[in-house]
């Protein structure tokens, strides 16, 4: 088991501006605009002002969360302050326009779902022994492992309660089913741990158990405090459950593709930490021999520290090579446009096209 990190003898620097409510519709657009998708980039730009006001509610209500000296709330503070996509909360705000709006119920809910994606990221980075995490020293490294694991247990804590708080208690069973359905996921993840190869079949189990299922409820979740009729909130979880493997699938590609000072996360992340994903699954069905050069990455980096940049080129080329990042960002296209056509159900207007149109964006996300 990892020891926990000294507490450092001065307090951290301050983390980074939180960024605004706009900064993921933000970003996509930019990529959309430099692609050439023009008419995808004004989409997004009026997406951006139609649920700005949300959006900073949901805002507000993250800073209601408890702060204080102790190194429990210290710990969470450092991560929910350094801010992050806010993608699950724009979902519940979203399904709630499905419906009758975002109130006072689904704001909680809100709240709720990206402090449960916060838990994780806390605990994440222990079972990773992770340094950085958007960007920043992670939590673990200031306060400690245990700091960290129990910070991430007091925002489940205060997840639970915030959904109790909005008083739909088949939303509460839900979300206590989808923490479970997240663990047995982790321990499936943790059991292939340091496996270069394996079964796809095995990859989509993490898949949709770590990622999917938190979109599944948060799409749920507004849609209930919405008020939608079961049939919609039904064609919403769908749409939520496409979305989440489609935003794994690229973060999979961005792990040998991204860009540290756009992703916040150095390259080959995933890989030296021993995760099964997409990409390599694929590129070794295609070319057995790439095994060996991701063994000879891994060995470099277990004996000297850090894989020289010559060796991570290399397993970059190879898996650009068998061309297994396109069939990755095709296979997250498909599960974008199996999220659009469960879409069906829901009646024609704005809201219906703020999900099509954030489904379209992610496809491009570099980040």
């Amino acid at each position: 088991m990892a020891q926990a990190a000294p507490r450092p003898s001065s307090p951290p620097p301050p983390p980074a501006p939180a960024p605004t409510s706009g900064a993921l519709l933000g970003t996509l657009g930019g990529v959309c605009r430099d692609r050439g998708l023009g008419e995808l980039a004004s989409r997004l730009l009026e997406l951006d002002a139609w649920v700005r006001a949300e959006l900073r509610e949901f805002e507000h209500e993250l800073r209601t969360v408890p702060d204080g000296a102790r190194a429990v709330q210290r710990a969470a503070h450092h991560l929910l302050d350094l801010g992050g996509k806010h993608l699950r909360p724009m979902c519940v705000v979203l399904a709630s326009k499905v419906g009758g709006g975002f109130g006072p119920d689904a704001r909680q809910l809100a709240l709720a779902v990206e402090l449960v994606h916060t838990a994780t990221l806390l605990h994440d980075d222990v079972v990773d022994v992770a340094d950085a995490r958007r960007g920043q020293a992670t939590a673990r490294t200031l306060w400690g492992n245990a700091a960290s694991i129990f910070a991430g247990d007091w925002l489940l804590v205060e997840a639970l309660r915030r959904i109790r708080g909005a008083g739909d208690l088949a939303l509460l069973d839900r979300m206590l089913a989808i923490i479970e359905e997240m663990i047995l996921a982790e321990s499936l993840q943790l059991e292939r741990r340091g496996k270069i190869t394996g079964e796809v079949a095995d990859y989509f189990r993490v898949c949709e158990g770590k990622t999917a299922a938190l979109f599944r409820w948060a799409m749920l979740a507004g849609a209930r405090a919405g008020g939608c009729a079961p049939e919609h909130a039904a064609a919403l979880e769908r749409f939520g459950h496409e979305l989440g493997v489609a935003f794994q699938v690229i973060d999979d590609c961005l792990d040998f593709e991204g860009d540290f000072a756009v992703t916040g996360k150095a390259l080959f992340a995933d890989l030296r930490e021993g995760k099964l994903t997409y990409p390599l699954l694929v590129a070794l069905d295609r070319d057995p021999a790439i095994e060996g050069a991701v063994a000879a990455l891994l060995a470099e980096d277990a004996e000297l520290g850090a894989a020289s940049p010559a060796r991570c080129a290399e397993v970059a080329a190879a898996l650009r090579g068998t061309g297994a990042l396109a069939e990755a960002r095709r296979l997250a296209t498909a599960r974008i446009a199996a999220g659009i056509a469960a879409l069906a159900p829901l009646p024609d207007g704005p809201a219906k096209a703020a999900l099509i149109t954030v489904a379209e964006a992610t496809a491009l996300r570099e980040k």
